[in-house]
């Protein structure tokens, strides 16, 4: 099951195209990102799997209860019946229901597991400590590089380079983006220090509390080069609604270049990255 969880995942990925790969939720949406990881493919094929059982309850249900209350409201039915129990029912309705669970749990738990345990070991950890309201990214390499990402003022927007709102959009758009390599796994160890907040990234299918105190941690490896958007998902206080999380997704080549970059100057890093991806790609969004 496993197995065709991401065979299933996988051609979602593939079938969606270049273009459906969203890095920023869109007006009137009402599904997921698109994935950009395999986790996240496979989260998608199990909600649309878990449909196919939710619908038909749903209208059977809705069908009746309409029949009930047509066939035996008091008008039609003066005389109400005294059947106390039905064998037959009582089997469909205990059989079935534990039929239909089964059907929905193994893949479930198996997804689960999957989500918990990754199939290979991180190539790169960051921690991640959420504040009140913006985080700080500690990158766990050789010589440790630590930077705060805090959303991006209107006015801040030029001399960062960012003022194209399609790609950094408004209240979405951070200071300094976590930069990650592609298709490496990326470990984040997920902590807060005041209040408890979450680091969430709707595409990549993870989503964390940030406890003070306590280390959680996710895993996720993106398969698509793009900028990818998401926020705090536990209302922390009043500025709960303006702490977005961006996290860059580059190549292997740009990712070192960057990395050593930025322990000297992390905003000149910034702005190069920013300016080669410009150049290489008129609209630097995910998936375009």
């Amino acid at each position: 099951m496993r197995r065709l969880l991401a065979i299933a995942g996988a051609s979602a990925a593939f079938f969606a195209g270049p273009a459906a790969h969203a890095a920023q939720p869109t007006p009137w949406q009402t599904g997921f990102q698109p994935p950009a990881t395999d986790m996240m493919a496979q989260i998608e094929w199990f909600e649309a799997y878990t449909l196919w059982f939710i619908i038909p309850i749903t209208v059977l249900v809705l069908l009746l209860l309409a029949w009930c209350i047509l066939r035996y409201r008091a008008s039609k039915n003066p005389t109400p019946s005294r059947t106390s129990h039905n064998t037959l029912i009582e089997v469909i309705w205990t059989v079935g229901p534990v039929i239909i669970l089964l059907f929905i749990a193994i893949p479930s738990f198996q997804l689960l597991t999957a989500q918990y345990t990754p199939g290979e070991e991180a190539k790169l950890t960051i921690k991640a400590t959420g504040n009140q309201w913006n985080w700080d990214y500690e990158y766990q390499v050789d010589q440790p590089l630590t930077f705060n990402s805090a959303m991006l003022q209107d006015g801040e927007r030029a001399a960062a380079g960012k003022e194209d709102r399609a790609v950094y959009p408004r209240l979405l758009t951070v200071d300094n983006e976590m930069v990650v390599p592609v298709n490496s796994m990326v470990r984040v160890l997920v902590t807060a220090a005041d209040v408890i907040h979450a680091f969430a990234m709707p595409a990549f299918g993870v989503k964390t509390d940030a406890v003070p105190g306590r280390i959680n941690e996710i895993w996720f490896k993106a398969n698509k080069e793009g900028l990818y958007y998401g926020q705090c998902s536990e209302l922390c206080g009043k500025d709960h609604a303006f702490m977005p999380i961006a996290i860059r997704v580059v190549n292997d080549a740009q990712y070192s270049t960057w990395l050593e970059a930025a322990r000297g100057d992390l905003n000149g890093a910034n702005k190069a990255l920013v300016a080669e991806i410009a150049a290489a790609k008129p609209v630097a969004i995910a998936g375009n």
